[in-house]
């Protein structure tokens, strides 16, 4: 048995990469788990190779999973890794510049044979491994591979199913290295392989046989061990931003007691709420997977003037092909979330890396003036709170109201408070039942204080009312192609979304001074790279503040004051400027942008470094 020490240390970063076919992202949310489980803040990525099947062994094909894990409270999935599990040599080379000088490489030697070199694009004769090129690091070479098939030689499984525990091999091993206890992940293995014992068998043979290697190699003289974060006394679960979305959709529909339909066509990376979400038929859920995106909003639509919570989820591609439904829904004026996971474009662009580039799409992206109020998540626990706000948005304004979200959120986890069904409030919806005493008429556009139209479900004796795409004459509905209605109805339009600020809260500084040197305004997913960029700098003693939208269209009343309560403003979007084009506009201020377009966030050092530069 090795002689080994336990080492004290409070921040992690592990990258878990290889093949698309190794496991990684299951290694790596098994990894998650356990760690929320023994209490650690933690914040993951996972990155996708884009191809369903790239060639194996190359670059392309490389799939990884970033785990941080830490006893303080943190807000990004790291800048630089600590450690890399490197499966093959594609894995290596992709993710090496992600390493800190001094890291520890965990490499299986097995995916660096001659075949694996020349896929992974190194010159003849060139192995990473065994010349220096990695003098800078701490390497450990395992033959995970080889390891596997021992572990598994008395079994009758082929040499493709022992293959294919290779993950659980490394998964026991990062266990031992951590000190961890491995009951998850057996217990998640018994309920996916209950009914095939000898697959069961044979991970769980491996992942003791990747712990005990732990035990019994001489090369690792160290184990490290991560205390407990301290966090807000509650019950937490690890969770991924399309699942806290899903959930946030269902609380909502229960608090206005009324069901959700969900009318969808799959696209990465907004298919899993579709998923998520057909498992809850017990809440009134209904899904249509509709044969395309057109199908899908449609159907939506239809359900929300049935007097359904109508949803439709997609990607920006997607979004462009839902535009003249969403103009329809404008001009309906019914309640509908359109949930918008963004990605990077344009056309299908990089369908598995993310980017924030759809927010002028959301504002302007349809013919014609078509106003929708747009909000946006931060975290992936924030889009609970987000989908419970864009329900309650659709259905007290009966407006069609733009969630965005991003691959980065809705692929990554951190641990979730979740509240309790008592501690949210209730939507309250009214409709219209009938003709009140006094009313010979149902006037589908007349109006509350507002803006509002009444919701009247097809069918209710004494409303029939027609609709369409055609403009609509005020207070009747009937269809009228008058100059001067147009532009009453164009303006009526914009000046209910406008009003909407009156109904949500005034914008927050999330961190700093109220007034100072700069400020940073962030919306969507640069919320913990900005978060962590300032309050080091804060630390250091630096005037800087940080502000994160989640109401983008209108924006919140105060949001002007703050604004010109610093000397410099700055906008970090990972696109080409969006954001920052709107606020210049809006607001007549000089603000400064920082963007980064490479599918990939934005990460909390560089942003320290861009913000010093505005200070000096």
């Amino acid at each position: 048995m090795s002689n080994t020490s336990i080492q004290q240390v409070e921040d992690v970063v592990i990258k878990f990469a290889g093949d698309s076919g190794d496991g990684m992202q299951l290694t790596g949310s098994q990894f998650s788990n356990n760690t929320a489980l023994v209490g650690n803040d933690l914040s993951t990525f996972p990155d996708f190779p884009a191809e369903i099947r790239a060639p194996q062994g190359t670059l392309a094909g490389v799939s990884g999973f970033q785990l941080h894990f830490s006893s303080n409270r943190i807000f990004t999935p790291g800048d630089a890794c600590d450690v890399l599990v490197a499966m093959n040599a594609a894995a290596l080379k992709a993710n090496l510049k992600g390493l800190k000088k001094g890291g520890i490489i965990i490499a299986n030697t097995d995916g660096f044979d001659s075949k694996n070199l020349r896929l992974a694009n190194y010159p003849d004769g060139v192995n990473p491994l065994e010349d220096d090129s990695l003098k800078a690091y701490e390497l450990h070479t395992i033959d995970v591979t080889k390891l596997t098939r021992e572990a598994l030689k008395e079994t009758t499984l082929g040499m493709k199913e022992k293959d294919r525990a290779k993950n659980m091999f490394v998964l026991g091993f990062i266990y031992w290295l951590y000190n961890r206890n491995m009951e998850s992940t057996e217990n998640f293995l018994r309920d996916k392989f209950g009914k095939k014992p000898e697959i069961l068998e044979s991970n769980l043979k491996v992942l003791h046989a990747g712990y005990n290697f732990g035990d019994t190699v001489e090369a690792f003289t160290t184990r490290y061990v991560v205390e407990k974060a301290r966090m807000e006394a509650g019950t937490y679960r690890s969770i991924t931003g399309n699942t806290a979305l899903s959930y946030g959709l269902i609380a909502a529909a229960q608090k206005a007691k009324l069901p959700i339909f969900l009318g969808t066509y799959p696209i990465t990376p907004a298919s899993d709420i579709l998923h998520e979400l057909s498992r809850y038929k017990n809440f009134g859920v209904r899904t249509f997977q509709a044969e395309d995106e057109i199908a899908g909003i449609t159907s939506a639509i239809g359900a929300s003037y049935g007097g359904h919570i109508g949803i439709t989820t997609t990607s920006g591609p997607g979004m462009a092909l839902k535009g003249e439904a969403m103009g329809l829904a404008t001009m309906l004026e019914i309640p509908l979330v359109i949930v918008d996971i963004q990605r990077g474009g344009p056309s299908t662009g990089l369908p598995t890396k993310t980017e924030q580039s759809d927010l002028l799409q959301a504002y302007y992206g349809r013919n014609g003036e078509c106003p929708m109020p747009v909000i946006s998540a931060s975290t992936p626990s924030d889009c609970f709170e987000v989908a419970f706000e864009a329900v309650r948005l659709a259905l007290k304004h009966m407006t069609p109201v733009i969630l965005l979200s991003d691959g980065y959120i809705a692929n990554g986890a951190e641990p979730w408070r979740f509240p309790k069904s008592a501690d949210l409030p209730e939507i309250p919806v009214t409709f219209k039942t009938g003709l009140e005493e006094g009313e010979e008429h149902f006037y589908p556009y007349e109006r509350d204080e507002n803006l509002v139209r009444p919701w009247a479900v097809p069918g209710t004796p004494g409303l029939e009312h027609r609709i369409g795409g055609l403009e609509k004459q005020n207070i009747t509905g009937n269809v009228s192609y008058d100059p001067e209605n147009h532009q009453l109805m164009v303006k009526i339009r914009q000046e209910k979304v406008d009003r909407i600020a009156d109904h949500i809260p005034l914008q927050k500084i999330e961190l700093g001074p109220e007034k100072g040197k700069v400020l940073v305004l962030g919306w969507g997913s640069t919320y913990g790279a900005i978060k962590s960029a300032v309050l080091e700098l804060l630390d250091e003693g630096h005037e800087v503040a940080h502000a994160h939208l989640r109401h983008l269209r209108p924006f919140p009343k105060n949001l002007a004051e703050i604004l010109h309560s610093y000397d410099q403003v700055l906008i970090p979007e990972i696109n080409n400027g969006q954001l920052i084009r709107i606020i210049r506009d809006e607001f007549l201020i000089n603000a400064q942008g920082y963007n980064k377009i490479m599918g990939v966030p934005i990460t909390k050092s560089e942003l320290v470094i861009r913000i010093k530069e505005m200070l000096a």
